[in-house]
This record gives structure tokens, sequence and C-alpha cells, in this order.
């Protein structure tokens, strides 16, 4: 009887920490944006390749209590304020000048998932003005980027660079999930770069992840290992 209340068990946390390192967290808003013009955003958590978005009072631990950041081309940090809709937050700024700007997130979660810590992350550019190069600083541990995001369109390459800790992300895992529900996973090359090729129009969300089996201490629990999961979001013409 033990040993069968011990294997169920087993079953239902391997079921459970599955499908938290399934979800993740992106953010959604337009690649270009104007002078003077309110530029919306809107954050999720779900999984996008299936067109799953949460109802915000089921999200993980204490994902909800987020903050959102943007940076713009002054590499001035701006806390952006959030209002909750039913499945997301949605929240806004107004350019006020060209160049490019970049929105992030970094959260780790409060509660454990078993010993794991969970680490969600996301980032999404807007770029002001003709000839604005996508912004490569971030302040994210873990974080992706593509140069090609302003002009990404249906059957040419898209390339990505992924970074971690500031140094190349090499032989990482990345996974592709397009607007169609299509999805793949891939490894980030030497030099930290991951290519595809959009074949659909739309949103597609970029995951890169990193497994650490390391010991510490969160929110007075110990754990053995920290989960990081980084998103980056744009549209394809």
């Amino acid at each position: 009887m033990k040993k069968l209340a011990f294997l169920t068990l087993s079953i239902l946390f391997c079921l459970v920490t599955k499908n938290l390192s399934a979800h993740a967290l992106w953010i959604e808003t337009g690649a270009t944006g104007k002078i003077g013009q309110v530029q919306t955003v809107k954050i999720y958590y779900g999984e996008y390749a299936a067109n799953e978005r949460e109802n915000v009072s089921k999200w993980y631990s204490d994902v909800k209590d987020f903050t959102l950041w943007l940076t713009g081309p002054d590499q001035q940090r701006t806390q952006l304020k959030l209002n909750a809709d039913s499945n997301s937050f949605t929240s806004s700024f107004t350019p006020d000048k060209n160049g490019s700007y970049i929105l992030e997130v970094s959260h780790e979660a409060k509660e454990l998932g078993g010993t794991t810590k969970y680490h969600f992350l996301a980032s999404a550019n807007v770029a002001v003005g003709k000839n604005s190069a996508v912004q490569t600083k971030s302040s994210n541990v873990l974080y992706l980027k593509s140069d090609e995001i302003n002009s990404a369109k249906v059957n040419q390459t898209v390339k990505l660079t992924a970074t971690l800790n500031n140094d190349l992300a090499k032989a990482k895992t990345v996974s592709i999930f397009s607007p169609s529900g299509w999805a793949k996973e891939t490894k980030t090359d030497e030099n930290g770069l991951v290519h595809f090729t959009p074949i659909w129009p739309g949103r597609y969300v970029i995951e890169i992840t990193e497994f650490q089996k390391v010991k510490g201490d969160h929110q007075g629990k110990e754990y053995d290992g920290i989960w990081q999961g980084a998103t980056y979001s744009f549209e394809v013409k």
C-alpha cells in the first residue's frame, strides 16, 4: 500500500512539474511604434502553441505579481503600470523619441516546484522611427533577440541570438511556437545562434530554457535546481 501511494504521488508530481515547465510568460506588442502614439502591451501566461492563455487567477504561484520594465533609447529604465484582465495584464507607453525600446519581465516564482526554483523571463522589442536597430542590452540573465523582427517575413530566415549571464548561450534548448500551433525544438549553436524560417504570418513566441543543478534557499525553502525560461515574441508579415 505504501509503495502504491508513493508511486501515485510520484506520478502526480511528474505531471505537475511537466505541466509547469511547459508554461511560459510572454509579451505581445507591435514591433514598431510612433512618437506620441500609445503603444499597447499585453502579458500572458500559458502555452502559446496550444492557444492557451490562463486566467490570471490560475497563474502559477505569485507569477501574477511580476513587474514590467521599459528601457528606451536613452537607456532610462521605467517600471510600467499594469492592469489585470481576465487572462492577461495590459500596459502601455508613449514613445517620445526615435530609437529602440525593450520591454522586459524577470520574476522568480515564490513557490518551488518540488525542489526546483522557477524563474520566468520575457522580452519584446519596439522600434520607433526608420532604421532603428534592435536594442542589444538587456538586464535579464537569460535573453533572446533578433535584429530582423522589424522586417520579419514569411519564408525568410530569422536569426536569433541567445545570451546567458551576458555570455553567448551555447547548446541551449530553444522552442519555436508559431501562430498555427506548430512547434519545433532546437538548440543554439556554438555562437549562441538559432535559425528558423517562418511559413505562416502572425505572432511567434520563441523560448529558451536553462536548468542548473545547484542548491540554495528561496523564501525559506531549500532547492536543488533552478529552471529558467525566457521568451521573445514578435510578428511575422
